[in-house]
């Protein structure tokens, strides 16, 4: 069992220097789901060696796909093809990992054997409702414990097309219901509200199947193959996020990240941030495995508030914690709104980080869905990540601008997205100390 491990952040530090994040967090999942489904041995590189995407392979393993690695960031998956995985053994223990709980029912819904998915107590109290609706109707046979969240059973089941508009625009959802459409008779259409991540369909294109997107909706048809292929995992623009933004506050700071993926529905925090004044550069762009990958530049600079328009929520949904880091140390007001979804992920995010702030002085309002924060100074104190990874990063970064050091509690969680943040942050500038109890 994990034990507690506590940050301490020391106030005054500079981030310099170059440096490269962590594999993409949600390319990595991926890139092992569709190469276990695929012909063939794919070979994944860069791929994110933390808690969560290392489920997501150990949950193919015990369905019998033969994965090597990882090693260094690479792995040598020989796919099972749509129909070859088998009955696992036992339960699968996806951790803490939301993005397995809600994309791996799209594809065992279609197999001829019931598996039964858990995870950790956070993960077990994260709704599903959103998945098994449509997936419902298109004839799964999927139920949960306790009304709409893990443990999940699945039953394999015949399942037939559905044209499914999404009530939120969900990377998650859309990418469950693609996978599923793999196994469907006829074509599957999703309709979303808003652009959300469009790695799935990316890979889907990059693994040789068919699909057609227009206007928001993305359509599959069912019963096409999937061919082994290379995988470049770009480095994850949500690990980068947190040096954007501590480079952007702290005074003399000039850093570097190396191949960031900068795909365009995922780089809504680059946008916010130049909007409030970062002086960001992004250089060096190229393409890998289909995604769009550059170069980033962040020095320090004076931010001010801003209204975050609505369109680029589902662009940096998961980034807002550090985003809110940023607002507090900007001249004036930030505020957010249209971003309920945070109040679902591994914490309640708006509860979590409103609370942390306020415990640094800082004038921050929680919303319904999202925040109003006022910045100004702030000083030292004992904050709650409250198990989240993205919580502990951020209020890591706030620990730059504080007057005072900033004790963090319960951090042991940043492994599952980021393993080896406080050495690389220690690296660059950041006065963190890490301290972990059994």
């Amino acid at each position: 069992m994990q034990g507690s491990e506590t940050f301490t952040i020391h106030p005054g530090g500079q981030l310099r220097g170059t440096i490269r994040v962590p594999g993409d967090k949600s390319i990595s999942h991926r890139s092992v789901i569709f190469a276990s489904i695929a012909e063939g041995e794919s070979t994944i590189s860069g791929f994110l060696e933390g808690e969560d995407t290392l489920a997501t392979a150990a949950a193919f393993r015990a369905m019998g796909v033969a994965i090597q690695g990882p090693s260094n960031g690479k792995l040598t998956v020989t796919g099972a093809g749509l129909r070859g995985l088998r009955a696992p053994a036992a339960d699968l223990d996806l951790g803490n990992s939301g993005t397995a709980m809600r994309l791996l029912p799209g594809v065992l819904a279609g197999q001829d054997f019931p598996v039964t998915l858990r995870g950790d107590p956070s993960l077990s109290g994260r709704p599903m409702g959103r998945i098994m609706t449509p997936l419902r109707a298109m004839g799964a046979r999927i139920e949960a414990d306790s009304g709409d969240t893990p443990p999940l059973t699945i039953h394999g089941a015949a399942l037939t097309a559905i044209d499914y508009s999404m009530p939120v625009a969900s990377a998650q959802v859309k990418s469950c219901l693609l996978l599923a459409g793999l196994y469907a008779d006829g074509t599957t259409q999703v309709r979303e509200p808003a652009p959300s991540r469009d790695h799935t369909e990316r890979m889907l294109e990059t693994f040789g199947c068919g699909i057609e997107r227009h206007e928001g909706v993305v359509r599959i048809a069912g019963g096409q193959r999937l061919t082994a292929t290379p995988v470049e995992v770009p480095g994850d623009i949500s690990s980068a996020a947190f040096f954007l933004v501590g480079a952007s506050i702290a005074p003399g700071s000039d850093l570097r990240i190396e191949g960031v993926g900068m795909n365009p529905t995922r780089v809504g925090c680059v946008e916010i941030l130049r909007a409030m004044g970062a002086r960001i550069d992004v250089d060096n762009e190229r393409n890998a495995g289909g995604e769009p990958v550059a170069d980033l530049r962040v020095r320090a600079a004076e931010l001010h508030g801003v209204d975050i328009p609505p369109s680029l929520v589902p662009l940096a949904i998961d980034e807002f914690p550090v985003l809110f880091v940023a607002a507090a140390c900007a001249r004036g007001e930030t505020v957010l709104g249209g971003a309920r979804e945070l109040r679902v992920k591994e914490s309640d995010r708006i509860a979590a980080m409103a609370e942390g702030l306020q415990a640094l002085g800082v004038d921050a309002e929680p919303l319904e869905d999202g925040m109003r924060i006022r910045g100004g100074p702030m000083a030292g104190g004992r904050v709650a990540s409250r198990g989240d990874h993205r919580i502990a990063m951020a209020l890591a970064m706030a620990g730059l601008r504080a007057g005072g050091p900033v004790i963090i509690d319960d951090c042991a969680n940043v492994a599952t997205s980021f393993p080896g943040f406080a050495d690389l942050a220690r690296g660059i500038g950041l006065g963190i100390d890490t301290a972990t109890d059994p």
